[in-house]
């Protein structure tokens, strides 16, 4: 990374943090248990070690394939953030064109909210179109989890762009680590395009939080990714 992206992640990552400073000040909350729950960090990093052993296992074929359908680099990253705004570098394989960000707004948002959805988003190649059925474009974000910047279960990682328009209420997501899955992805996925509704559900998680709920919804999402339910 050279030093003018290092330059551009630091001036985000204080105007993210600033902002959440302001937002968290109208809440007062303390520290979710979830935070800093020492049964929940051992099965992310567990977690996280089976799901990169797979992720490198598919990293090799993935990337042949993809030269065939859209040649460029396996991976896609981007500038998410995480717990109280803090922003970090997150990886996925890549599922789109090459600078896809930059044909962005040449497609249709079909979400209502802070989120950004468009079910035939003509950006998505072939090749990246079976990696989200799939959901094998999330192996790399176990890299994220084993770090500490995700957990296996949490919230959607917002982008800074989406986050640039939260309202008050809309920072309380953020009250606890991202994670790979969630009460969102569980139920319904690329189905659920409000954002407003998105929100309620990861409130939903932070106030049901348990080490059980959390393996609960790993399990849902196995079923989920097996049965391709609401494949983003």
């Amino acid at each position: 990374m050279n030093t003018s992206n290092l330059s551009v992640s630091s001036n985000m990552n204080s105007l993210v943090v600033l902002e959440h400073k302001y937002s968290a000040n109208l809440y007062k909350q303390v520290a979710h248990p979830s935070v800093n729950s020492l049964s929940k960090r051992l099965i992310d990093i567990l977690g996280a070690l089976v799901g990169l052993a797979i992720a490198g296992a598919f990293a090799i074929p993935v990337f042949i394939v993809m030269q065939f359908d859209s040649p460029g680099p396996l991976f896609f990253s981007q500038v998410r953030c995480g717990f109280k705004g803090k922003t970090f570098w997150i990886r996925k394989f890549r599922s789109m064109v090459v600078d896809a960000e930059k044909l962005k707004h040449l497609v249709k948002n079909e979400a209502k909210g802070n989120i950004f959805k468009n079910e035939k988003d003509p950006r998505i190649t072939r090749i990246g179109r079976f990696l989200r059925r799939t959901s094998l474009d999330e192996l790399p974000q176990f890299w994220n989890v084993l770090k500490g910047d995700m957990s296996l279960v949490g919230t959607r990682p917002p982008t800074v762009d989406e986050v640039k328009y939260y309202e008050a209420h809309h920072w309380r997501r953020l009250d606890i680590k991202p994670g790979m899955t969630g009460e969102w992805q569980v139920n319904g996925r690329s189905s659920v395009k409000d954002f407003e509704e998105i929100v309620c559900m990861d409130i939903d998680y932070q106030e049901k939080w348990s080490i059980a709920y959390d393996l609960k919804l790993i399990w849902k999402t196995i079923w989920v990714v097996f049965h391709k339910s609401g494949a983003c």
